[in-house]
């Protein structure tokens, strides 16, 4: 649960952070860019492995220096494709944040992988190195769709790769895609039904869309494949739910599916608008200072300029704002609302800075409450399943 207060714990406090404390290291380099791939995620030839070390420590203790003495809940890995960075690389940036913060009991230190035999080898070395939780990248259990989605492995390597894995890491995870072209009900459920086979205690499952600027933007344009009808997704996004639900795997979050007290730690962080730090080419941060203020940090995108400026200045921020108390709440709600745990209203009082039914107008709340679209429930505010299934249409309508 979390715990109200009237003013966010900042560095200056030496205390505990409301939604957590995490930091977020993004390593941008990908062996090859996947068609349907947004993120920032680069291919190159070589990479200088030690410059990069020292850049990625450099923008940590920059940051490190404002966050001095919060208790770090978690670190995450994440990219392109981290699994790709030298073992040793991890291990540095996991002591040199051991050596800034106080970390939580039992932290949660999780790194994204690819299912490839080479990357799968190295699963030890990440282990040594401090890694006790992965998220696997397997995006699909069927061959022909693997190669749809320019995936580099096939389904028995990512079996292969999860074995691996379970022997390595205390917890692992890993990722599917689906309402894919073409695909069924049936086939999709059979599909569900061999990833629980080789499931742990979470699965992300993430309904495939169509994003601006990516190789499947213009596939669909040039018509290579049409997406399937909003009923079919409609009845896949169903299917998922009520299956691993039944499974004892039921959603915390929209696409995030645990056994109770096997969330992602990290994602929690963002979702219940804790702070975070990030460090790397374009990663983000929200951090709280000592009078409440909250800023938004976000570090230059490509990965040339980042580390340019990284080792001309010590960090590569490009942008560092405050966040207005009205943009607080949005944030808040659109990362909250996303929890089937919801939103504390002592919380959105506190980043509002005004009571609940001014922050929320009544109005809005009751015609949404009266849709079966949200509820109030035990001093939360949260979208219940028809809600969250429709949550784009529920933040215009509460908070426009």
């Amino acid at each position: 649960m979390i715990r109200a207060a009237a003013k966010p714990v900042s560095a200056a406090d030496g205390g505990e952070t409301p939604g957590g404390f995490g930091l977020y290291i993004h390593w941008p380099f990908c062996r090859s860019k996947c068609p349907y791939c947004d993120f920032n995620s680069h291919v190159r030839a070589a990479i200088d492995g030690p410059r990069w070390r020292r850049a990625l420590l450099a923008e940590l203790d920059h940051y490190a220096a404002e966050t001095r003495g919060r208790r770090l809940d978690s670190i995450f890995f994440g990219g392109g494709t981290p699994s790709l960075m030298d073992p040793g690389t991890t291990a540095a940036l996991i002591d040199r944040a051991r050596d800034h913060w106080r970390f939580a009991p039992g932290i949660e230190i999780t790194l994204e992988a690819n299912p490839t035999s080479v990357e799968a080898d190295r699963f030890a070395a990440f282990a040594a190195a401090g890694v006790n939780r992965v998220s696997v990248g397997l995006q699909a259990l069927d061959d022909d769709a693997l190669r749809f989605l320019g995936r580099q492995h096939s389904a028995a390597e990512a079996g292969a790769a999860l074995a691996i894995a379970r022997r390595q890491f205390a917890r692992v995870s890993f990722d599917l895609i689906y309402a894919r072209p073409g695909q069924s009900l049936a086939g999709w459920r059979a599909e569900l039904d061999a990833a629980l086979g080789l499931a742990g205690d979470h699965i992300s499952i993430y309904q495939l869309t169509i994003e601006p600027g990516t190789a499947f933007e213009g596939a669909v344009a040039r018509g290579d494949f049409a997406m399937p009808a909003e009923r079919t997704q409609a009845a896949l996004f169903e299917a998922t739910q009520a299956r691993l639900e039944a499974a004892g795997m039921p959603a915390y979050e929209i696409s995030n599916h645990a056994q109770p007290g096997a969330e992602c730690r990290h994602n929690l962080v963002y979702w219940r608008y804790g702070d975070y730090v990030g460090v790397g080419p374009g990663a983000h941060g929200r951090l709280t200072a000592a009078d409440g203020t909250k800023r938004a940090t976000r570090q230059h995108r490509a990965p040339e300029a980042w580390l340019a400026g990284v080792e001309a200045a010590g960090h590569a921020t490009r942008q560092r704002d405050e966040i207005a108390p009205a943009a607080r709440l949005a944030e808040m709600l659109m990362m909250g609302l996303r929890l089937e745990e919801g939103v504390s209203i002592a919380r959105i009082e506190a980043e509002s800075r005004q009571g609940f039914l001014d922050a929320v107008p009544a109005a809005r709340l009751a015609r949404l409450e009266a849709g079966g679209f949200v509820a109030r429930r035990e001093a939360r505010l949260v979208a219940t399943k028809k809600g969250r299934q429709r949550l784009d249409a529920v933040l215009a309508a509460l908070i426009a």
